[in-house]
């Protein structure tokens, strides 16, 4: 009687932290989810600003056409990538990063070429664009930082023993994080 007490108790602490691990790796799971449409959002918004950009750029100054059709071709690329949290792959976040990352150069060059408009950097709607398109590039940095903190601790998780055995018997895989564009580490060239 005293052997199935003990064994009745081993089998009750393996399950309790079963379903302590289980909660534990769906808690960060979500988070990782969560954290992944935060970014989703912020890279949104950076794209719904772009038209209003464009219109006023157009509205200030006989501004360089190309330009202005990249930069609307770079948004069109960006937001026609869609994340799924539930079918996330390398590639598919390394594609939606390469989107992103022509957005980010096209606006750049838009940024370079508006310099040589004086009445365009007078202009108040420009300068309150600037403001938020500046204010949404420091908000797709934080949410990237918090999905790449979310994604390590939800890594950890899922790969350290003996989580990693519950986690491949209930599909807890490995997530990617975002990585730095290929060109982040050269400094940029300033020519006065």
């Amino acid at each position: 009687m005293k052997g199935l007490y003990v064994f009745l108790g081993i089998v009750l602490l393996l399950i309790f932290w079963g379903g302590a691990s289980y909660n534990g790796m769906n808690r960060n799971r979500v988070n990782v989810d969560k954290n992944l449409a935060n970014v989703q959002v912020n890279y949104q918004r950076r794209a719904d600003l772009i038209p209003n950009l464009v219109e006023t750029v157009k509205g200030v100054a006989n501004f360089e056409q190309k330009t202005l059709t990249d930069v609307i071709q770079a948004r069109a690329s960006a937001t026609s990538i869609k994340l799924d949290p539930k079918d996330l792959s390398a590639e598919k976040l390394k594609e939606f990063q390469a989107s992103q990352g022509q957005l980010s150069q096209a606006l750049g060059r838009l940024m370079v070429v508006s310099e040589q408009y004086p009445q365009l950097k007078a202009n108040e709607q420009y300068k309150a664009l600037m403001v938020e398109l500046a204010g949404t590039e420091d908000r797709i940095k934080n949410a990237r930082y918090d999905y790449n903190q979310s994604v390590g601790d939800y890594n950890v998780k899922v790969t350290s023993f003996p989580n990693n055995i519950l986690a491949g018997m209930f599909g807890f895989k490995e997530r990617t994080m975002f990585e730095a564009e290929a060109d982040a580490q050269k400094a940029p060239k300033v020519k006065f």
